[in-house]
C-alpha cells in the first residue's frame, strides 16, 4: 500500500548537563513566524521565551515549544505534538481514568444515550495517521499550551496584541478531506485521492485574508498519485490571536473528525473562537457543521448564535443545514442583533438626530442602516481596530454612493477613552455593545471622551444583561462573547448609567431589546442619555 510522506522534525531536548541536544523524531509540527521588528517579541505574545525548550504533557501525548530562529528580524516559533497512539485509546493510567482517553478528550468513551462518536474509522485503533497530521489533537494542544495568546491579552505587549503583524504559518502534513461526509473505513486508508483538499484549504483560509499555498502531499511510491494530506503555508497580516482561533476552529474542520465527543459544549467554544469571522464567512455553514460533527441538532443552534452575536440577517441560515425533518411551520425567531438594532434606530429617531456617531462600529452593521435613514444627515463612524474599519469599508460599498451622500460618511480609527476632536458637535452618539469591552479601570475615560468631552445631545447605550443569560442555559459567571470584560445586571448598569448621568449633566431612561423572560428581563439593556437644559 502506498503511504503520504510525514515530516520528519528536528526536536531539541535538554541533556542532563543543561545543554541543547537534538534528536529526529516523527510527529505533528506547526509554525509561526513574523518579520515585525524585533521579530522576538512574538516571544511576549505567545508567553513562551525564545531561549527555551519547554514541553507540557496534553492529553494526546506531549507538546513542545521552541525556536528553530529568533533574530530581531526574524523569530519562529515551532509547536511539535508527540502523539502517544497508545495512550489514545487506553488512556495513561487505563480507561476511564483522568487524563486518560476515557475522560473528554480522549478516544476511549463511551457516549451516552443520544451521542454520537466524531472519531472517524480507525481512530480508536493503534495504527492510524494522528501521531503524524494536524488533526484536532493539534488544534485542541494549540489551546493548551498557547490559551493566553488565543485570548488576545498581552500585558507586557498590549498594542502590539491588538495589531496585525506579518505572519507565516506552516503545517507541513494536514489531513484535508473534500467530501461532505467523513470518509469511510474502505477509503480512509493510503492510496486513497482527494483532489479537492487544496482547494478546501484554500477556500476556508483565503477569505479570512490569508495568501494560501497548499500542496497536496504525494504517496509513496509516487506513481500511486497524491494522498489526501496536503502541506499548508499561510501568509498575511493578521492579529496573532486571530490567527490562532482561525487554526484552532479549522484544524478539525478541515480533517472532518474530531477525537473526542461532541456535545453542546462545542457550541460556545465554537461561538468564542469564531467571534469577529466566522459568521461572516462565506464557507460558514460548511465550517459550522463539521466543527460539530455533522449534528443537526447542534449546528442549527450554533448558527443562530452566531447571527445574534455577529449580526448576520436571519435568511443567512437558509442554506446552513439541511431541511429534512423540518415541517416548515415554525416561524425563524428575529436574531436579537436585529431587535437591538430596531430598538436603537427607535430611539434616534425619538431623539430627532441628524447627526449620528456610530461609536464602535465594528464592521459597520449598525452603519449601514443610518446612512440608508433618510432622516439622518451625517454619520461618523469610529472604531480601535483598522481591521474592523476595513471590513466596514468594503460592506458599506461606499464608491457606489452618490457623491455628496459619501461626503457625509467619516470611518475614523479613534479610541474612545481619549478625546477626539471629530466625535464633537453630534446630535446623538451610540454605543451599541461597546462598553463591556472595556476595562472597568478604563472605563471612566470613556466616560470623559464620550459623554463629557464629545458631549453629544444625546447618548444610547446598549449592553447585555447578565441576569437573561440563566434563560439561555449559560452557568453563572460565563459571559456571552470572550472578549467582554464584564456583563452586568440590570441593577448594576441602572447605577452606572445614572452616576454618569448625574456627573455629566444628563437625564437618562431605560428600555431593553428582545423578549422579556418573568424575573430575568430582556436580553439587552438599552439606555436613552438627553442633556438637560442646565448642561
Amino acid at each position: 500500500m502506498g503511504t503520504a510522506h510525514a515530516p520528519q522534525i528536528r526536536a531539541w531536548e535538554s541533556d542532563l548537563s543543561g545543554g541543547l541536544v537534538s534528536r529526529d523524531t516523527w510527529g505533528v509540527l506547526l509554525t509561526i513566524t513574523t518579520t515585525r521588528a524585533p521579530a522576538t517579541d512574538l516571544g511576549y505574545l505567545l508567553f513562551k521565551h525564545p531561549g527555551k525548550v519547554q514541553s507540557w504533557p496534553v492529553a494526546s501525548g506531549q507538546a513542545h515549544v521552541f525556536y528553530p530562529q529568533a533574530s530581531a528580524d526574524r523569530c519562529t516559533a515551532a509547536l511539535m505534538l508527540e502523539v502517544d497512539p497508545v495512550a489514545l485509546v487506553r488512556g495513561k493510567g487505563g480507561p476511564g481514568q483522568k487524563g486518560g482517553a476515557g475522560q473528554k478528550g480522549g478516544a476511549g468513551q463511551k457516549g451516552g444515550p443520544g451521542q454520537k462518536r466524531s472519531d472517524p474509522p480507525g481512530i480508536t485503533h493503534y495504527v492510524n495517521d494522528r501521531p503524524y497530521a494536524a488533526s484536532s489533537l493539534l488544534a485542541v494542544a494549540l489551546k493548551e499550551v498557547f490559551g493566553t495568546a488565543l485570548s488576545g491579552r498581552c500585558d507586557a505587549r498590549p498594542e502590539l496584541a491588538a495589531s496585525p503583524i506579518p505572519l507565516e504559518i506552516h503545517v507541513p502534513a494536514l489531513r484535508c478531506s473534500a467530501s461532505t461526509h467523513r470518509a469511510s473505513s474502505s477509503t480512509a486508508g493510503a492510496g486513497s485521492t482527494n483532489g479537492g483538499g487544496a482547494d478546501l484549504a484554500t477556500s476556508l483560509f483565503a477569505p479570512l485574508g490569508w495568501t494560501v499555498t497548499a500542496s497536496p502531499i504525494p504517496l509513496d511510491p509516487p506513481q500511486w498519485g497524491t494522498s489526501r494530506y496536503v502541506d499548508l503555508r499561510l501568509n498575511g497580516t493578521v492579529r496573532l490571536a486571530d490567527a490562532l482561533n482561525h487554526l484552532y476552529v479549522l484544524l478539525p474542520v478541515l480533517d472532518d473528525a474530531k477525537h473526542y465527543w461532541v456535545t453542546s459544549d462545542e457550541i460556545d467554544k465554537l461561538v468564542r473562537a469564531g467571534a469577529g469571522w466566522l459568521a461572516t464567512h462565506p464557507e460558514k455553514a460548511l465550517i459550522t457543521r463539521r466543527y460539530l460533527a455533522h449534528r443537526r441538532e447542534l449546528t442549527v443552534p450554533a448558527l443562530a448564535r452566531l447571527a445574534e452575536a455577529d449580526d448576520l440577517a436571519p435568511e443567512d441560515l437558509d442554506n446552513a443545514v439541511s431541511d429534512e425533518g423540518d415541517s416548515g411551520e415554525e416561524p425563524k425567531p428575529v436574531p436579537l442583533s436585529v431587535l437591538r438594532r430596531e430598538a436603537v434606530l427607535h430611539a434616534l429617531r425619538e431623539c430627532g438626530a441628524r447627526s449620528v456617531g456610530d461609536l464602535g462600529c465594528g464592521d459597520g452593521a449598525l452603519t449601514r442602516h443610518l446612512i440608508g435613514d433618510k432622516d439622518i444627515d451625517r454619520v461618523v463612524a469610529a472604531d480601535v481596530s483598522a481591521r474592523a474599519l476595513a471590513i466596514a469599508a468594503r460592506r458599506l460599498r461606499l464608491e457606489r454612493l452618490p457623491e455628496a451622500k459619501r461626503a457625509s460618511i467619516s470611518l475614523i480609527q479613534s479610541a474612545l477613552t481619549y478625546r477626539d476632536e471629530r466625535l464633537t458637535s453630534l446630535d446623538a452618539a451610540v454605543l451599541m455593545e461597546v462598553i463591556e469591552h472595556v476595562d472597568d479601570e478604563r472605563l471612566p475615560a470613556l466616560e470623559r471622551a464620550v459623554f463629557g468631552f464629545a458631549a453629544p445631545a444625546s447618548v444610547i447605550v446598549t449592553t447585555p444583561n447578565a441576569e437573561h443569560n440563566a434563560v439561555y442555559g449559560m452557568a453563572p459567571g460565563t459571559l456571552r462573547h470572550p472578549d467582554h470584560r464584564w456583563e452586568w445586571t440590570r441593577a448594576q448598569f441602572r447605577r452606572w448609567a445614572r452616576r454618569v448621568a448625574a456627573t455629566y449633566g444628563y437625564s437618562v431612561r431605560f428600555s431593553g431589546a428582545g423578549a422579556e423572560a418573568p424575573g430575568a428581563g430582556p436580553p439587552t439593556q438599552l439606555a436613552v442619555f438627553t442633556q438637560t437644559e442646565a448642561a
